[in-house]
């Protein structure tokens, strides 16, 4: 599969740090991936949850281009789309979704069987599969968390993609059995209170929470789409805006 000749919606306007690496978007992705790495010096987060305060917040989106920036500074990176209700991932990758994530706990299937290679060198993904009946019960499975354990020998770092916090419990459910959470929250749309909620919930879950992106956001005057906000330990923050 050669991305570059594809000419798929997903993949042209949202895909920015493979479609356009030089642009300021591409630059903004790899400042976040700088960022999640110094926020977390003290415990690495190989398997990191991106999840949203609501839909439609950018997750998918951030979760895609997180990816092939960190593949292309040699990582080997897997994606993995645990939104089991309205997954998105294949789309930006323009791979079959007919097999993933959700096969892989109900039947006898190993994960080479599963997994698919995205034409961005050391980036894979493994797509969420045919929607269940029973999310939240799957995510929240002792299969899936020996699962999350094996893939994490096998790969540098672990992105795995959440439905919104608000809506259902998949992120809480996943929240306990990664390193780590980024909470994704959309500029004149997110309500605080409900930002409140979601880290609240996640908090409850044993999250370790080390890092907020807040996204769309205009800044004086430009039209910004990403502002990515960082808090250590020392209460001191890393920004970077574009």
């Amino acid at each position: 599969m050669n991305l570059s000749r594809s000419r798929h919606k997903n993949r042209e306007e949202n895909l920015y740090a493979f479609t356009q690496p030089k642009s300021p978007v591409a630059e903004s992705f790899r400042a976040l991936r700088t960022n999640i790495t110094f926020a977390a010096l003290e415990r690495p987060c190989r398997t990191l949850l991106v999840a949203s305060v609501g839909p439609g917040d950018g997750k998918s989106t951030v979760t895609a281009n997180l990816g092939v920036v960190t593949a292309q500074a040699g990582s080997r990176v897997l994606i993995i789309d645990c939104d089991l209700r309205k997954p998105v991932l294949h789309r930006y990758f323009e791979v079959d979704n007919h097999h993933g994530l959700t096969n892989l706990l109900a039947q006898d299937l190993e994960l080479p069987d599963v997994v698919c290679s995205t034409g961005v060198e050391n980036l894979w993904v493994l797509t969420s599969g045919p929607v269940p009946p029973n999310p939240s019960e799957l995510l929240g499975s002792q299969k899936m968390k020996s699962l999350l354990g094996e893939i994490a020998g096998q790969y540098d770092r672990v992105l795995i993609e959440a439905p919104p916090v608000v809506a259902v419990t998949d992120a809480a459910v996943l929240a306990p059995v990664v390193d780590g959470v980024v909470l994704v929250v959309k500029s004149g749309s997110t309500r605080i209170d409900m930002a409140r909620d979601a880290k609240a919930q996640l908090e409850k879950a044993s999250a370790r929470i080390i890092g907020v992106i807040l996204n769309e956001v205009k800044m004086n005057g430009e039209d910004s789409r990403y502002y990515y906000y960082y808090e250590g330990k020392d209460r001191s923050s890393k920004e970077v805006i574009l």
